[in-house]
């Protein structure tokens, strides 16, 4: 068999020249000279549009520095300029800190991605010169001639050259599910991807001017849409813009006309009601989360085309997965080849004596085992892209010479077998059909006993059949004379049983979804250690035409033999409509569908071009064993900015209570922004870094807003109350003119104790670095008590032993009252 990318295409038909194409140009069978191709790119002819696996650079900065919050921000940074004093402006240098570690880290998510794309993009075949070469996507130019075989995308819009039975898929574009036969001169849309045969075609728009390629592109470009975790942000995140704009107002006003503050005196303390109700550093966490896991999972060769799909793959609670290129390794071995004898002759209804005995007489020949050879030879030889097991008839049979092949039936999953028809040296003619004994085969034939007994040994079976029908013919699967069995080994993947069994332990379904024999596939899924393998089903005998039944039958089994295409889509929709999220794996053109339906979509790197462009995640080392490291970052994520969101939004709730109390109390505003800056650092900033980054194998649940929220809000409402409840006693206990500060360090104690116990809550389960960051962060607030510059600098100095024994003790008290809120919450309202 020789390499495609290698064979010599054929010359210009003699007279013809170059064929003309449907625009008026003309193309030549043999492809571009490279002066045409230069040409070409001169004139700007080429397909330039840009597939990116990440953001631009500009977008990635204008992104993590033009946001709402930014623009709020800084507005209040620059009236703390004007006002001074530079203390109570620390919290604008600590956004232009994130913003910093923001960008950074995108930008190295950038790379990786980058880099893993290059490696994974696919090099469609043209011819240049008379030969076939591989080239980038972005090197394909006007007029090109490119070649196509099963499970290559058609990148470009184009029209058919030559057609050898090929049929397209144009589901993905037009929502047609039956693939589309083309025969030269018939339109190529880019989108579409070929199911069967091949051909090649001329392509006709490229670049922008392919408007479906435009959107091909839109749909697999990486993209921040589409996530729980970010639209349940972005909703917290535009309730709290509207709570500021009343509370500001609130504030400025009781402060300058009520107490009669000074203008800059009153503006500081408004700034500091303000400020600390911006959750802003939970969009940087969030982000840089997402992008230290996508740098994380890129050391594992996996491409996360998407970044939403770490967080959907942990959310994941069943995995379709495809038997060949998933469990079993891409290649296989002819492990036995089995001739029938004449006891295996079928009656073929012929009324004729002497044909029946022409008949009986050719079949005798047929079955001897060198002819047969020869056969799988001729077959193998026929077909210029073997799928995975007509590769191990190549490997194991060499085409015979003399054999001329007049005609081919490509393998398509929906019919499960392929044909071919020949010329034998002789001058004698032939056709042959190669596929599922099962499908080839009636009910009742005796063949199939042995058939199963094989195929419950995890073997896969073909039957090679002789047929008198052409190959075009739509009954030509009827009435075959079965020849032999060609028994395949396949290789089971070494990681497969450690994989599957992490599914298990997580409480994730695995379900194997092939298009194979459905006792064959149960045997190498038991072999595998799957729950359910000993009762597989076959695929026809499920009730289609019942859809609540359907998903019933899907949702109970484990392992489904003989699907189809457009089964695995329906299966995928039926286990979605049972409430399901689904990821569904595979590698081959017969997965695309189920895969772009899947809510995760993960796919080889070795697999067809169609799948890669579908996924939202790739495999490039190909391993299974991948797929836990994806779902432990992706818990690892939405598990620890749940954690931190309620860190966040705690902060945005107690700020929120105390301006409000703050304005119904004609009082003055009890801090300086200053001190909550510090007290943010200490008890949120800092260590929801740590929190945002550690290990967290917590399976990810729904309803993140909810989920955050039903221990925010309390936890805000006792830590403000509490706070407040200790300024109220410091005004009462400490008079005079210069009060305020002694009144505002005792609220400050409060606050900061107990918005550190609310950090030891969040930190649970704890481990040794966990309490050792807890207690930091609370020797940091110590240092800043003891020392004179930094009390002078932060306007914190405790006076007395009374007041702030006070503080502590109702700080004491909120703590106790946490505890109690956090296990009713948990009792009350479970996630």
């Amino acid at each position: 068999m020789t390499d495609p990318a290698q064979t010599e295409v054929e010359e210009p038909e003699p007279g013809g020249g170059r064929p003309a194409t449907g625009n008026g140009r003309e193309v030549a069978r043999g492809g571009l000279t490279t002066a045409e191709v230069a040409e070409r790119v001169a004139r700007g002819e080429v397909n330039d549009v840009p597939v990116r696996s990440s953001r631009s650079t500009a977008d990635i900065v204008r992104g993590n520095v033009f946001t709402r919050f930014n623009a709020i921000i800084g507005v209040l940074f620059v009236i703390i300029l004007i006002v001074g004093p530079i203390q109570d402006g620390l919290f604008g240098f600590v956004i232009v800190a994130n913003t910093g570690i923001g960008i950074l880290q995108e930008l190295r998510a950038k790379k990786t991605l980058d880099s893993l794309a290059l490696i994974g993009e696919a090099r469609p075949t043209v011819r240049r010169d008379g030969s076939a070469v591989a080239v980038l996507t972005s090197e394909v130019v006007l007029d090109d001639v490119i070649e196509l075989g099963p499970g290559d995308k058609v990148i470009v819009d184009g029209e058919v050259l030559e057609s050898d039975g090929l049929e397209i898929d144009e589901s993905l574009l037009t929502g047609e599910a039956d693939p589309v036969v083309k025969k030269p001169g018939d339109p190529a849309m880019s989108g579409s991807f070929v199911v069967a045969g091949n051909g090649a075609f001329t392509a006709t728009k490229v670049g922008r001017a392919a408007y479906a390629a435009q959107l091909a592109e839109e749909a697999s470009r990486f993209t921040l849409v589409h996530s729980e975790l970010r639209t349940g942000i972005s909703r917290i995140l535009k309730y709290v813009t509207w709570m500021m704009i009343p509370t500001a107002l609130g504030l400025i006003l009781s402060h300058l006309l009520t107490l009669g503050l000074p203008a800059d005196s009153a503006i500081r303390r408004m700034v500091a009601g303000i400020v600390p109700m911006i959750p802003e550093g939970l969009v940087l966490l969030t982000s840089v989360a997402f992008a230290i896991g996508v740098v994380r999972l890129g050391r594992r060769q996996c491409l996360v085309q998407e970044l939403p799909a770490i967080e959907g793959l942990a959310r994941v609670d069943v995995v379709c997965l495809d038997k060949t290129g998933t469990l079993t390794e891409g290649g296989m071995d002819v492990s036995e080849l089995r001739t029938l004898g004449d006891g295996d002759l079928r009656p073929q209804g012929d009324s004729d004596p002497r044909s029946q005995s022409d008949s009986a007489v050719r079949s005798q020949s047929d079955r001897e085992p060198a002819r047969v050879q020869q056969v799988l030879g001729a077959f193998g030889a026929s077909d210029p892209r073997p799928n995975a097991s007509l590769q191990a008839i190549v490997d194991a049979y060499p085409a015979p010479d003399s054999w001329r092949c007049t005609g081919t039936l490509p393998f398509s999953s929906a019919r499960k077998y392929s044909g071919a028809a020949f010329e034998e040296p002789g001058g004698e003619p032939s056709s042959w059909l190669l596929g599922a004994p099962d499908v080839l085969l009636t009910g009742d034939d005796p063949l199939l006993p042995e058939i199963d007994r094989l195929n419950a040994q995890g073997l896969r079976v073909l039957l090679l059949a002789r047929v008198d029908r052409p190959l075009d013919h739509p009954d030509v699967a009827r009435e075959v004379r079965p020849v032999a069995l060609v028994v395949l080994e396949q290789r089971l993947r070494p990681d497969a049983p450690d994989t599957l069994r992490y599914f298990a332990e997580q409480g994730v379904q695995a379900k194997v979804i092939s298009g194979d024999n459905a006792v064959s596939v149960g045997a190498v899924a038991g072999k595998l250690g799957l729950p359910g393998a000993d009762s597989p089903v076959d695929a026809r005998h499920l009730p289609h035409d019942d859809p609540e039944a359907m998903a019933r039958a899907v949702e109970e089994g484990a392992v489904f033999g003989r699907v189809t295409p457009q089964q695995k889509r329906d299966m995928v929709s039926a286990l979605q409509a049972r409430g399901h999220h689904v990821a569904m794996t595979g590698d081959g053109v017969n997965d695309v569908l189920a895969l772009k339906d899947a809510d995760i979509g993960v796919a080889m790197g070795s697999g067809s071009e169609a799948t890669r462009a579908v996924a939202q995640i790739v495999l490039l080392d190909n391993s299974f064993a991948t797929l836990p490291s994806v779902v432990a970052e992706g818990r690892r994520v939405i598990g620890n900015i749940t954690r931190v969101a309620t860190l966040f939004l705690t902060k945005t709730v107690y700020s929120v209570l105390l301006a409000v109390l703050v304005a119904c109390c004609q009082i003055p505003y009890p801090y300086l922004p200053r001190h909550l800056t510090l007290l943010s650092t200490l008890t949120i900033g800092v260590p929801a870094f740590f929190l945002a980054l550690a290990p967290n194998k917590e399976r990810a649940r729904p309803h993140f807003v909810r989920r955050v929220m039903r221990y925010a809000v309390p936890s805000g409402l006792i830590t403000g109350l509490a706070a407040f409840a200790t300024y109220l006693l410091a005004r009462v206990y400490y008079t005079g003119p210069d009060a305020l500060s002694a009144q505002t360090s005792a609220a400050t104690l409060t606050l900061f104790l107990t918005a550190l116990y609310v950090l030891a809550i969040i930190a649970r389960p704890y481990t040794w670095w966990r309490i050792g960051l807890v207690l930091l962060m609370g020797l940091g607030f110590l240092i800043v008590l003891v020392t004179p510059w930094l009390q002078r600098f932060f306007d914190l100095r405790l006076v007395g032993t009374t007041m702030p024994w006070t503080a502590v003790a109702i700080a004491a008290v909120a703590a106790l009252l946490l505890e109690v809120a956090w296990r009713w919450v948990g009792r009350r309202f479970p996630a």
